[in-house]
């Protein structure tokens, strides 16, 4: 991923390209529409950027493109932190794909190589969170080899408590 990427990343992230999708669409009704409303495309490029600039040479971020080079999905993945403590786990810290695109393979490769890369370099287990509420993105995790393993906590979005539930896998052994 580049700093010419971020603008693409932050379209997908937020609406899916111009289509009322991404988080807007992915999220309606398990985060306040409100926030959902209020989400920025240009704010979420420079965070985006800032980000990128200043990751850890143990964070990766990938882009998945079709054929005509267009960025169609985002993953992000590093070091696993429990309640801020690092463990020796990755997480899978993100994933979204362009809503034309969902049922493409960007998604499953975007995975399957941030599960390669994690595993390569001996991380026993990875640990990603996912709205409990998401149905189809946790029946994209458990295709995927992910099942989830107890983990369960709220974060506050708008002063509503937004529930996720923790996915892990083991990725050596």
């Amino acid at each position: 991923m580049t700093l010419a990427d971020c603008e693409r990343v932050a379209e997908i992230r937020v609406r899916g390209r111009g289509r009322g999708r991404g988080r807007q669409h992915a999220y309606r009704g398990l985060i306040p529409q409100a926030y959902l409303d209020g989400l920025s495309i240009a704010e979420h490029t420079e965070r985006r950027r800032a980000r990128l600039t200043a990751a850890p040479a143990d964070v990766t971020n990938m882009v998945a493109r079709d054929d005509a080079g267009t960025v169609v999905g985002w993953g992000r993945h590093g070091p696993y932190r429990d309640d801020g403590t690092r463990t020796a786990d990755a997480e899978l810290c993100a994933l979204y794909v362009d809503p034309r695109h969902l049922g493409c393979g960007a998604g499953r490769s975007l995975l399957g190589e941030s599960v390669r890369r994690c595993a390569a370099v001996r991380y026993p287990r990875m640990p990603l969170w996912v709205l409990r509420g998401n149905t189809r993105a946790r029946r994209f995790c458990e295709r995927a080899g992910f099942g989830a393993d107890g983990g369960e906590e709220a974060f506050e979005v708008a002063g509503i408590a937004v529930p996720e539930v923790r996915y892990a896998r083991a990725l050596t052994g």
